[in-house]
């Protein structure tokens, strides 16, 4: 397995058209890895305490508009 210095390397090497698929495919990677946490952690109800404390900031008038 190569090393990250030389996944660099490649990456940097990369043609601009392999690098827009390659960017591409990390994006969609990357994503996939942060759904799957955030369902991970729903299922083991880590959130939770975090949405009842926006909720209760939010029906006490805590909120600002964006």
């Amino acid at each position: 397995m190569k090393d990250l210095s030389e996944i660099e390397k490649s990456v940097a090497k990369l043609p601009e058209d392999d690098f827009a698929k390659f960017r591409q495919w990390f994006w969609e990677y990357e994503n996939e890895k942060w759904d799957a946490r955030i369902e991970k952690d729903i299922a083991c109800k880590k959130l939770d305490g975090l949405a009842s404390k926006a909720i209760t900031d939010f029906n006490n008038g805590k909120y600002r508009n964006l």
